[in-house]
């Protein structure tokens, strides 16, 4: 995790059910492409999820990021991943953090989510999880998470639902198991493959970041390709 400490109310549960869509759709704007972004671009933005960086953070850090690429004498080369974004986004938020020293606390906004749509995300989720074929000792795992995600989902039928903090932590310890069974169950061969992958991929970008960050992100990316391999859903409702 990114050591950049942000003021908690900040980054609650609450506001950033919409961090990942938010991100995607505005690099892809600056870019002025629809192109998919790629598993690095995917772990990049669960590290700055999880380090607490506020989302107008990392907005200004890719505005200010294609900023000096458009002051650039030349345009050899487009800017293909949020990773060349990353010390521009670090710096927006510590400038964040700095101008809030003595402010008033933002203000909570709407999520916008409701129980249904909460509760039909972990239905999916579960069916999923029962249509996957996976190694013996992960598919049974596999069955018994979906049968959890089908609890939960009930408990949003009742006339007081459960906090959704409380919904996401519960979560996050079901993907967490899900992946340290599914890193025991894959083959050594396939997952040497994924991480050659990622070190080529992140060769570009490490002397744009410290080495806690790049063995943060290298994690991570390992981990989305090992669930894109399996075709296995991402739990956390930062995922709707």
């Amino acid at each position: 995790m990114l050591s950049i400490p942000v003021s908690a109310t900040a980054v609650t549960v609450e506001n950033y059910f919409n961090y990942f869509t938010e991100i995607e759709e505005h690099f892809q704007q600056r870019r002025g492409t629809l192109t998919l972004l790629s598993p690095l671009d995917w772990a990049l933005m669960e590290i700055w999820k999880d380090a607490g960086i506020p989302l107008e953070a990392v907005i200004r850090g890719i505005d200010a990021s294609f900023e000096k690429w458009k002051r650039r004498p030349k345009h050899t080369r487009k800017i293909n991943s949020l990773a060349y974004c990353a010390q521009e986004v670090l710096a927006a938020a510590e400038e964040m953090k700095e101008a809030a020293v003595g402010g008033d606390p933002p203000e909570k906004t709407d999520t916008g989510l409701d129980t249904q749509a909460v509760s039909e995300f972990l239905l999916r989720n579960a069916e999923e999880l029962e249509r996957t074929s996976l190694p013996e000792a992960v598919q049974k795992l596999a069955s018994e998470t979906a049968a959890g995600l089908r609890d939960i989902a009930v408990l949003f039928e009742s006339a007081t639902p459960p906090p959704m903090e409380d919904i996401e932590r519960r979560l996050t310890v079901m993907e967490e198991k899900l992946m340290a069974a599914l890193l025991a169950g894959t083959p050594e061969s396939a997952l040497l493959e994924v991480r050659t992958d990622a070190d080529r991929d992140l060769a570009p970008y490490r002397s744009r970041m410290s080495a806690p960050q790049i063995e943060q992100l290298h994690k991570q990316y390992v981990q989305k390709r090992l669930l894109d391999r399996h075709h296995l859903p991402r739990l956390s409702l930062f995922y709707m």
